[in-house]
């Protein structure tokens, strides 16, 4: 494995407390060094604007720019932006798009342990009606996720952060040669992510969500992840998947109401070990970085994904059975 971090990252700090606050890495880290997982950790390259104008609109990014030169300030009532805003999320994007150029050399998992978060950013910033950017700056999935593209023809981006990645979403629309899966808690912020949201004209498919009922415990994401994710990559095999890595459904992390541990975590690390992982984090807040982070890279090293039963509840089940009928018709789900 290989982590990219950098010091800057914990230059984007709020001036009072926040949710998003350094301390976030600070956590994540000493679960990575209490797991014994704190190694090849290097500096990341920082982006070009170019770069990032893939992604997101010239308009978009500008006002970043401006907004961070001024010191610190709010894009909206959740995100903020201070002096060091602006390289903290070049360097972000950066670690994301250069953990998927490794990723396609050489299978493993690279980890960008990066903030500012950025699955909520659309291309011109909020996206799919979302009151907010949610505490993201640039998409760093997204441009994971073009480097893939350009290199394959397609990509995949498996997305299990707590809240919808309604940016990855948008920005991928309507491109039927990004599959984008997300695994989240039903109705809450940013109130996208049903699972009718199938993909754009020409896209249908291309986009699966499988909104989970609140308080879902391991038993049912292990469960919808057997009967969703893993059958749709035996689908189509890809060499490389992006993984839009949030925490934050672990039980007491904060923001949700999502009662995962280290079971499941470990559970979908070890499911997604026959592939190369660029993995960019994305939310987590508390427990779930120092404990979720660590068990999700330890499965995939583990190489094993034992089978065990589950006991979904009802509600999960119901869930999941609505999401097969829906993408059965793009996908073979057995």
């Amino acid at each position: 494995m290989e982590i990219l971090y950098s010091e800057v990252f914990k230059e984007h700090k709020p001036l009072r407390y926040h949710p998003e606050n350094p301390e976030r890495l600070e956590l994540a880290i000493v679960g990575l060094r209490e797991s014994g997982l704190w190694r090849n950790v290097r500096e990341p390259p920082e982006a070009e604007v170019e770069e990032i104008l893939r992604v997101h609109s010239e308009e978009y990014v500008e006002r970043i720019r401006k907004i961070s030169k001024t010191g610190f300030s709010f894009v909206d009532p959740d995100t903020y932006v201070s002096p060091a805003t602006w390289e903290a999320a070049l360097k972000a994007f950066g670690a994301a798009v250069e953990t998927a150029r490794l990723a396609l050399k050489r299978k493993d998992i690279y980890l960008a342990l990066v903030r500012p978060p950025g699955h909520h950013a659309g291309r011109r910033g909020r996206a799919f009606n979302a009151p907010t950017l949610g505490f993201c700056i640039f998409n760093n999935s997204a441009g994971a996720a073009l480097e893939i593209k350009d290199a394959l023809g397609d990509a995949v981006v498996i997305d299990f952060d707590v809240h919808h990645g309604n940016g990855t979403q948008e920005i991928f629309w309507e491109d039927k040669n990004v599959l984008h899966i997300d695994i989240h808690e039903e109705g809450i912020y940013p109130g996208s992510g049903e699972i009718y949201d199938i993909g754009g004209k020409g896209a249908e498919g291309s986009k699966v969500n499988v909104p989970m009922p609140h308080y879902s415990k391991d038993d049912d994401y292990i469960f919808a992840w057997r009967e969703m994710v893993i059958p749709i990559l035996e689908n189509i095999e890809p060499k490389v998947v992006v993984v839009s890595a949030g925490f934050d459904a672990f039980r007491n992390d904060g923001l949700a109401t999502m009662e995962l541990t280290e079971r499941f975590y470990h559970f979908a690390g070890a499911s997604l070990s026959k592939f190369s992982l660029a993995v960019v984090l994305e939310g987590g807040y508390s427990v779930g970085l120092r404990k979720g982070l660590p068990a999700f890279v330890s499965g995939y090293l583990s190489r094993e994904a034992p089978i065990e039963e589950v006991h979904p509840s009802h509600e999960a089940v119901k869930v999941v059975e609505a999401a097969k009928k829906i993408y059965g018709k793009w996908w073979e789900i057995s």
